[in-house]
């Protein structure tokens, strides 16, 4: 066990042996904290806050009451491996939120990016690669595997179904089911889920110009509401944007490897 001599540690908490406590942490009353666990410089835990596992929480990140971070994954399959959680730096974990480490069959890692906000009782299962700046609002439930972009935004209640990807700076609604993928800058409504459009508020603070939004709209348009299919339209107009890079990593999101389809405006209708 190594304990910061800056740390701040309330008399009721528990720190196993071998756990790593950085500088300037501060672990209020009743927490536990297991032999596995890595808490950077700056963290601040409230109470009644599990951090167990082999578990790395990144510097000043912020927990609330009653987060558990670094369970066993909820998955039949797993037999106590020992297997890993990567959260990032500058995080807030609200009240109740759930995060566990992966599979080995999956490469054992469970990875959260930077800056991002996860509200209470939100869940982060086994194997989610989870990028930074991103927002689980309440309640939002990700299945293992899933897959989540930088500066995504889910609403309150929603849930992503196993294996779903969810491309940068999209939106999902509240109470939305995510079944298949979500293209970047896609917004997803309903249940079913279904492509409503483009989150065009996320472009334009990802600083894409009015000129560059519109023809990112144009090309949206023709592929997923044109006359001929999916993949068709996709070949059809990818020529003409190959030098445009949100583009090109729009048509890298369409061709890469899925285990659930993309997401459309009228699915049964594609090819």
């Amino acid at each position: 066990m190594m304990i910061a001599s800056s740390a701040e540690i309330h008399s009721t908490s528990v720190i196993e042996d071998g756990a790593q406590i950085g500088e300037n942490v501060k672990i209020g009353p009743f927490c536990y904290i297991g032999s596995g666990a890595t808490l950077e410089e700056g963290i601040s835990l409230a109470s009644h806050v599990v951090v167990t596992g082999k578990t790395l929480v990144g510097a000043r990140t912020i927990v609330f009451h009653g987060a558990v971070l670094g369970g066993e994954p909820q998955n039949v399959k797993y037999k106590g491996e020992e297997t890993e959680l990567v959260i990032g730096a500058d995080c807030v974990i609200r009240e109740g939120v759930t995060m566990h480490t992966g599979m080995v069959d999956a490469g054992g890692k469970t990875t959260v990016g930077d800056h991002s906000l996860f509200l209470a009782y939100s869940h982060v299962a086994h194997d989610c690669q989870v990028g930074s700046h991103v927002i689980l609002s309440n309640n939002v439930m990700l299945g293992g595997h899933v897959l989540i972009g930088d500066r995504v935004i889910i609403g309150g209640g929603a849930g992503v179904h196993q294996f779903c990807r969810v491309g940068h700076h999209a939106f999902v609604g509240g109470l939305a089911t995510c079944v298949h993928d979500v293209i970047p800058f896609g917004m997803l409504n309903g249940n079913p889920g279904i492509l409503g459009g483009l989150n065009i508020i996320g472009m334009s603070r990802s600083g894409m110009d009015k000129s560059q939004i519109h023809t990112v709209r144009r090309v949206f348009k023709y592929i997923f509401h044109g006359e001929g299919t999916l993949r068709g339209s996709l070949e059809e107009i990818r020529g003409e944007h190959e030098d445009n890079p949100v583009l090109k990593d729009l048509f890298e999101f369409i061709d890469a490897k899925s285990q659930r389809g993309l997401a459309t405006a009228a699915r049964e209708e594609r090819g």
